[in-house]
């Protein structure tokens, strides 16, 4: 099992190469106005320079922080249907049209 240990460093190495590969794309896919801490440009050199340590620090300190969307309130009268199913007059015309009602 000689592999065994070194196939473990193999996998190691890949997911820290993909985790640095990440921080850099989502640092240069990052629109400058939401970059915080620090310049973009200044993100992108410790990302690249530093790569493990350096998206770490990206992903706590550089990283815009996700905004919850204010979304309708759960029982609101006025909301509109969500799907078909939740629409009175869609379960209305299919009742009518599964019994073979003519239109009106």
């Amino acid at each position: 099992m000689a592999y065994s240990s070194g196939m473990a460093g193999v996998l190691i190495g890949l997911a820290l190469l993909a985790f640095w590969l990440f921080s850099l794309f989502d640092v240069i896919t990052t629109p400058d106005e939401e970059v915080q801490q620090s310049p973009k440009a200044v993100w992108l050199i410790i990302v690249a320079a530093v790569p493990i340590v350096g998206g770490v620090f990206w992903m706590m300190r550089g990283r815009p922080r996700a905004t919850v969307a204010a979304g309708p309130i759960a029982g609101n009268a006025g909301a509109a249907p969500k799907g078909p199913d939740d629409d009175p007059d869609f379960l209305k015309e299919l009742d009518r049209r599964l019994r073979g009602e003519p239109e009106n």
